[in-house]
């Protein structure tokens, strides 16, 4: 089965038999992560180098659309003006959740539930109807971060995401194997020469720019509630 990058992702932070998303809070950012770099190792977007100490680097359309339409709206959005990754996965990323759901559910990998908390408050979840393609990415995660195979670039592409928002080792039966040396073969793989240049500095862009605002995130939540 053909899945995006991001739909792949949310799989792996949905709770198969409750149906509830982990790091919730990181999901935004992840998934315009996502996008970004699904288009990247397409060759449809690209980093362009800083022009200034002063500017950042900005990401550029470098392709034509690739006819899916997620992708075709998110390069829409990368071609409008020039943007920097931190800017773009927000923007990317907004709204995305809902709709990868829906699609999940529409290919029956994942079942919506309506409910109410206490009666009263909607509460939907989204368990797991069919996980075979799934386990099938996981197979390949843990092969990569467990016993040590050398992943395909797709593979690597999500492991990097998965490591940005330190959940890499979550995703995987670890075994016996420490936290840490998961996280570290996690980080080995997103630095690796697995991609070309432009892809590479795309996945660098991304990452950094999950981290800032997952850091924003947390910190204007930690604002609030002191």
């Amino acid at each position: 089965m053909q899945t995006l990058i991001a739909e792949d992702l949310l799989l792996l932070l949905l709770d198969d038999a409750k149906g509830t998303l982990a790091a919730s809070d990181k999901v935004q950012p992840l998934l315009g992560g996502a996008l970004l770099l699904e288009l990247a190792l397409a060759g449809r977007v690209g980093v362009v180098e800083r022009t200034s100490r002063w500017t950042s680097a900005k990401v550029a359309v470098t392709g034509t659309p690739p006819g899916e339409p997620l992708l075709d709206e998110a390069m829409a959005r990368v071609a409008e003006k020039p943007r920097s990754a931190q800017d773009l996965v927000d923007r990317l990323g907004k709204g995305t959740r809902d709709v990868l759901l829906d699609r999940l559910a529409a290919r029956g990998l994942v079942e919506r539930r309506d409910d109410k908390v206490l009666g009263l408050f909607p509460h939907t979840t989204w368990p797991a109807r069919d996980a075979r393609h799934e386990e099938s990415v996981r197979a390949l995660l843990q092969g990569a971060l467990v016993q040590g195979l050398t992943p395909d670039a797709r593979t690597s592409a999500l492991i990097a995401l998965l490591a940005a928002i330190d959940h890499a080792h979550k995703v995987v039966d670890r075994g016996d194997l420490p936290a840490r040396t998961v996280k570290a073969r996690a980080q080995e793989v997103a630095d690796g020469a697995w991609a070309a240049k432009a892809v590479r500095d795309a996945v660098v862009a991304a990452q950094a720019a999950i981290a800032a605002a997952v850091t924003a995130s947390v910190a204007a939540t930690t604002a609030g509630s002191s």
